[in-house]
C-alpha cells in the first residue's frame, strides 16, 4: 500500500512537470494521479445521448485501489516462521557486491553478525553500505542484483542466533 507521504510527494513532483496523469502499480495496489485542469471524460447516464461530455478537474484526483490478496510470498511465510527480515531503509538500487568484479558480501548459508555488511544500496549516486543489525545465518536473498528496491522492502531472510 502507498503511504500518504509518498502520495503527497508524487503530487508535488507531478505538479512541477508537464505530466498530466500518472498511474503506478505496486504489490497489488494501484495509484492514479491526474493533474488539475486536464479534461476528463465524465460517465454518461443511461438513456442520455451517446455524446461524451467533459469537465475540468479542479483538484488533483488520487485513486488508490488494493487488489485482491495474492498467495503469500516466501518472505511473508518465512517471516511468520521466526526468520528475521533485513529490509531496505530507503529507495535505491540493490547491489550484492562493491563492484561487478568483486565477490558478493554474503551468500545463502553465510553466518553474519550485527556489523556485517550485507549489500550496497545506491540512492542519488551515493553508495550506502547496509549492515545486518542481527546475528545469524543468511537463509534467502529476496532480490536480484541491480534491482530497484522500495523503502521497507525485505532484502534478506536471516535465521537469528
Amino acid at each position: 500500500m502507498f503511504k500518504l507521504s509518498e502520495i503527497k510527494e508524487l503530487i508535488k513532483l507531478i505538479d512541477g512537470t508537464s505530466v498530466h496523469e500518472l498511474e503506478i502499480e505496486n504489490d497489488g495496489a494501484r495509484l492514479m494521479i491526474r493533474k488539475p485542469g486536464k479534461p476528463e471524460v465524465v460517465n454518461i447516464q443511461q438513456g442520455a445521448p451517446l455524446v461524451p461530455t467533459y469537465t475540468q478537474v479542479s483538484q488533483p484526483i488520487v485513486e488508490v485501489q488494493q487488489a485482491a490478496p495474492q498467495n503469500a510470498s516466501p518472505a511473508q511465510g518465512a517471516a511468520n516462521s521466526g526468520y528475521h527480515q533485513i529490509v531496505s531503509p530507503m529507495v535505491g538500487t540493490f547491489y550484492r557486491a562493491s563492484s561487478p568484479d568483486k565477490p558478493p558480501y554474503v551468500n545463502v548459508g553465510d553466518r553474519i553478525n550485527d556489523k556485517s555488511i550485507v549489500c550496497i544500496l545506491e540512492a542519488m549516486k551515493l553508495m550506502n553500505e547496509l549492515e545486518a543489525e542481527v546475528r545469524g545465518e543468511i537463509v534467502e536473498i529476496l532480490v536480484e542484483n541491480g534491482q530497484l528496491v522500495e523503502y521497507g522492502q525485505p532484502l534478506f531472510l536471516v535465521k537469528p542466533e
